[in-house]
């Protein structure tokens, strides 16, 4: 499959690895990174993976919803169910 239209590029530079830091070449994300589970003044990489993906999943249900003629309902302090992502390395 080739793709017809790319609509965005996201650009990125993290230096230090998971201890290091990220830089997006907009500057709108300037970040520390700390390995999950350790004190550090950091984001841990499996946070920011977290947080981009469900945003875009979001996206997805509010464009298939609208297509529906629905609508999502609103955020909710406390809502009802997680969705949650595990990734393994082996």
């Amino acid at each position: 499959m080739e793709i017809e239209k790319v609509l965005y590029t996201a650009k990125t530079r993290t230096t230090g690895g998971r201890e290091g830091s990220a830089k997006s070449s907009d500057e709108k994300l300037d970040i520390l990174l700390t390995p999950p589970g350790l004190n550090g003044a950091g984001t841990n990489p499996e946070q920011l993976f977290a947080a981009g993906w469900s945003a875009c999943y979001i996206g997805a249900l509010g464009l298939a919803a609208k297509k529906l003629g629905t609508v999502l309902p609103k955020d909710q302090k406390d809502p009802p169910f997680n969705l949650s992502f595990v990734n393994r390395i082996l």
